[in-house]
């Protein structure tokens, strides 16, 4: 798969990519409906003997014309490429949008983005929307085509009468419904960051954890204890892990930390980048008198998750 990185769509003219058939999205998550798109773009691509391409951007719209601050991503950009790779994909196109990428006039869009590069068929959600204004919709894709390519717009997926979207799916995960999330990922919910050096007060009550820096543009679930699956050189690991600011240890604490208690693993992995596979809300995040009672919890929590995973 070649990754194709645009910064000025208006001078990028490229004329030895090969006959493409593009599907259009920003596809946060690559979740179910997006796998759809993706598919019907990958299936008449081979159907034509042409390319499949997937078309995205960088970064999210909303940081460029929004408030950076709201938003949350559900896949890093190496993530969602990834994720593209293993759905057979053979070109990702990520254009860097800008205040000016996003004052393009909708014709212009097509004439640049899709036209210039050998586009010869699009395929886009029914809800899909391009150009100044977003003007542009699923339906203008066929009339300003210029005859150069033809279209097919994938109508709805639902999950219990609700449309299935990184919007749903974040709205899971801010309430830590995480056993809700696969049916619309087609996956569980995977955040990724580095291993970092913590107060290592769990080894010596008897339950050692990975510190985990996150990417600060992921979203996480709310504080409290999760069965989560853990990478970690290349072995996926069950464990268990603790969201939250520790409130047993430290008062007026509002820095939140990411620990896991890996279950039967002895290795060090400081420095490395993990990810976290998201199973399971155990619990919320409480305060305890004191040590005894905190480990006697943890305790709980293991055998808790032990018996989510014999059971799954």
């Amino acid at each position: 798969m070649e990754v194709v990185r645009i910064n000025n769509p208006e001078n990028f003219k490229n004329n030895n990519f090969p006959p493409l058939v593009m599907a259009l999205g920003y596809f946060d998550g690559v979740h179910l409906g997006h796998q759809k798109v993706i598919g019907k773009a990958k299936e008449i691509a081979e159907k034509k003997g042409w390319k499949s391409g997937v078309m995205t951007f960088a970064p999210h719209p909303s940081a460029v014309l929004g408030d950076a601050k709201s938003i949350s991503l559900l896949t890093s950009y190496q993530s969602k490429i990834e994720q593209m790779e293993r759905l057979g994909i053979d070109y990702v196109f990520i254009i860097h949008f800008t205040k000016d990428f996003a004052n393009l006039l909708p014709q212009q869009f097509v004439d640049q983005c899709l036209i210039n590069l050998n586009v010869r068929h699009v395929v886009a959600g029914f809800d899909y929307t391009y150009g100044k204004l977003a003007k542009g919709t699923a339906e203008t894709l066929k009339e300003q085509s210029r005859d150069a390519f033809e279209t097919t717009i994938i109508k709805k997926e639902t999950y219990h009468g609700e449309k299935v979207s990184s919007t749903l799916i974040r709205s899971y995960i801010q309430k830590g419904e995480m056993d809700k999330v696969p049916s619309l990922l087609g996956r569980f919910y995977i955040s990724e960051g580095i291993v970092i050096h913590g107060d290592k007060r769990g080894r010596t009550i008897g339950f050692p954890t990975a510190n985990i820096e996150s990417d600060s543009t992921l979203l996480l679930p709310p504080q409290g204890v999760y069965a989560v699956k853990i990478k970690a050189g290349n072995v996926w690991h069950n464990g268990v892990c603790n969201v939250g600011t520790k409130p047993t240890f430290k008062k007026d604490n509002n820095r939140q930390s990411i620990e896991v208690h890996i279950f039967d693993f002895k290795g060090e992995i400081y420095g490395e980048k993990v990810a976290v596979e998201w199973h399971i809300r155990l619990r919320s995040e409480q305060k305890f008198a004191g040590i005894e009672e905190l480990v006697n919890q943890i305790q709980k929590d293991k055998q808790q998750a032990l018996e989510y995973f014999h059971e799954n």
